[in-house]
């Protein structure tokens, strides 16, 4: 064969090549075939297994559907940190609850305090818990983590939220205060009439752009224990962290807050259902943008960075956007740049006792 290969003529060689790569091409593809109609057929029966358990129970007395109970008993708590998107998020919320059929209420404390009494925080769980007329419903407001375990109750509310690149957000909450945004334009700042740039602020050691600012998305995770709210606190970190990954069932990032709406639109669809395409070709009413906001140097920057309370509320974020990328990685594919949610990748199957 080796002999008869070298003598064959050049073109006849690479036909050969040719001819032997579409047949491995073509065996190839009859067995991915094979397999994806191997996979549908496992698929076919599990599903006529699981339709047979469920009517035999339907058969064995009368039922009410508990998941659709479940899911009109949904309570959603968005506690939403200042200058994170929040509005552009909650406007989202407003514009597809009529649709949806669920519920917005937002909770204004005074003077946006986000700690509540002891006593507000019994009557707030009471509230979500058991007013029924305003169920589903998605609450939202600058209130710090509530953990509804040590009220008693035996439901707990979905806590979700976004987080932001901690000098980014304070620059935009900075300007914010002197300038407005473009969503209510009109309304009086409590800082307007200061011109004086966030740089200028951070080069004369001004109280509105110090360290002690950055304290914030921490303390809102962390929730309402004396420690959460000290500065710089080693623990309050720790229990944000820990409040993330064990009491929020998702926690987005400014920076791709269309990667967090897609997420939540595929595992909630009964409140998000539609706010994918509202927030790419809507008609813009959730935008909302901070005027006058200028970019910070890399020297000021550079000079917040120093402080370790940059530090602990970056690794907070770095934290949470970590677990984001990890969250949707496992749950979109990308194709031609664009992001699409996988389908159900899961199914049962050997279900037992068989039916007669």
């Amino acid at each position: 064969m080796g002999l008869l290969r070298i003598m064959m003529p050049p073109k006849l060689q690479l036909l050969a090549v040719v001819a032997f790569a579409v047949a491995m091409l073509f065996l190839e593809n009859q067995i991915q075939k094979l397999e994806e109609s191997r996979s549908k057929l496992e698929r076919a029966i599990a599903r006529h297994e699981v339709r047979e358990i469920e009517q035999r129970h339907t058969m064995d007395g009368p039922r009410q559907d508990a998941a659709l109970d479940e899911e009109e008993d949904m309570v959603i708590i968005y506690n939403r940190v200042p200058k994170t998107a929040s509005t552009s998020f909650t406007n989202i919320a407003y514009d597809l609850c009529a649709k949806n059929k669920y519920h917005v209420l937002h909770i204004n404390t005074t003077k946006n305090n986000p700690v509540m009494s002891l006593q507000d925080q019994m009557r707030f769980v009471k509230n979500i818990t058991s007013w029924k007329e305003m169920k589903p419903g998605f609450y939202h407001g600058h209130v710090s983590y509530l953990d509804f375990a040590k009220f008693g109750v035996k439901k707990k509310p979905i806590y979700i939220n976004v987080v932001r690149d901690p000098i980014e957000r304070l620059v935009s909450y900075y300007y914010f205060l002197r300038f407005g945004d473009d969503y209510r334009p009109g309304l009086r700042r409590r800082k307007q009439g200061d011109k004086k740039t966030f740089d200028e602020c951070v080069a004369e050691g001004g109280s509105d752009c110090a360290p002690e600012k950055l304290w914030l998305q921490i303390p809102f995770f962390c929730g309402h224990s004396s420690e959460c709210w000290n500065v710089g606190s080693r623990w309050a970190m720790d229990q944000a962290k820990y409040n993330l990954i064990n009491e929020y069932f998702l926690v987005g990032v400014t920076e791709e807050l269309e990667d967090f709406i897609m997420l939540l639109e595929a595992a909630l669809p009964r409140f998000f259902r539609g706010a994918t395409e509202l927030y790419r070709t809507g008609k813009k009413s959730h935008l909302r943008k901070t005027t006058e906001k200028k970019l910070p140097t890399k020297q000021t920057i550079a000079k917040l960075q120093q402080s370790d309370i940059w530090k602990m509320e970056n690794e907070f974020y770095e934290f949470a956007l970590e677990q984001f990328q990890f969250i949707r990685a496992h749950a979109v594919r990308e194709k031609d740049g664009d992001l699409y949610i996988l389908a159900q990748n899961f199914f049962y199957e050997k279900i037992y006792p068989k039916s007669n």
